[in-house]
């Protein structure tokens, strides 16, 4: 039987895509591809080598459980290196909003700040736990948490007011400059004053000095809080 390359070839990829998808999701719609991948077998056997399937066979979905790394521990290392998706955060996030708004008027932190740095920091997931230790939506650091109440950093409601309460103090210490507040929570209050940062003009022309990671959180925190005011 003489076998067109380019069948060959397709057959091959449906195959690999097949596999790909039985492997990392088996809920995934995976008889689907099966049928696809029956109907190309038929095809190569019966020497059907018209264009219709070659356009069934690009026309097969790469899913994306296919694609995506299976077994992911919900480690936090930055403020950029853990999501959870969009659609499941913003879902969360409506959970918690009752919560949040409480917290924010408890303790006088705009909610839309709370909830950016919620999201920036654990993306909504309530059992995020970083490579440093620290836990929880607000990943609180255990003496930090024990510094401002919270008993068990996995219960939503006592890491978001503890958490909240700890942006509330920095807040207050550095006089209302949200940049320095935050760079603080990021990086620690200690470093931000032996710098001589006291505001966020000081912060603007300091910024360079402070990690690169922190950095980058000052900016999305910000990004994420102009999102949900929006």
């Amino acid at each position: 039987m003489n076998i067109d390359p380019r069948m060959l070839k397709e057959l091959l990829r449906m195959q690999l895509l097949y596999k790909t998808n039985i492997l990392s999701d088996k809920s995934s719609g995976a008889g689907n591809d099966e049928s696809e991948f029956s109907e190309l077998l038929n095809d190569l056997l019966s020497q059907n080598t018209d264009n219709s399937m070659f356009n069934r066979a690009a026309s097969v979905p790469v899913t994306q459980t296919a694609l995506k790394p299976s077994g992911l521990s919900p480690l936090f290392a930055s403020a950029s290196s853990y999501r959870t998706g969009t659609t499941a955060g913003s879902l969360q996030a409506a959970e918690l909003d009752p919560l949040i708004q409480e917290a924010g008027r408890r303790h006088q932190v705009q909610p839309s700040l709370v909830k950016a740095v919620i999201d920036a920091e654990s993306s909504f997931n309530s059992k995020a736990v970083s490579q440093a230790g620290a836990k929880g939506l607000m990943q609180l650091m255990d003496a930090t948490g024990k510094s401002v109440g919270v008993n068990d950093p996995f219960d939503p409601v006592q890491n978001v007011q503890g958490g909240t309460k700890y942006l509330s103090n920095l807040l207050k210490k550095y006089d209302g400059n949200q940049g320095v507040a935050l760079a603080a929570y990021n990086a620690g209050s200690g470093r931000i004053d032996r710098l001589g940062i006291a505001n966020d003009n000081d912060l603007a022309a300091k910024m360079s000095q402070l990690p690169k990671e922190t950095q980058a959180y000052v900016a999305k925190v910000m990004n994420l809080q102009r999102s949900y005011e929006g």
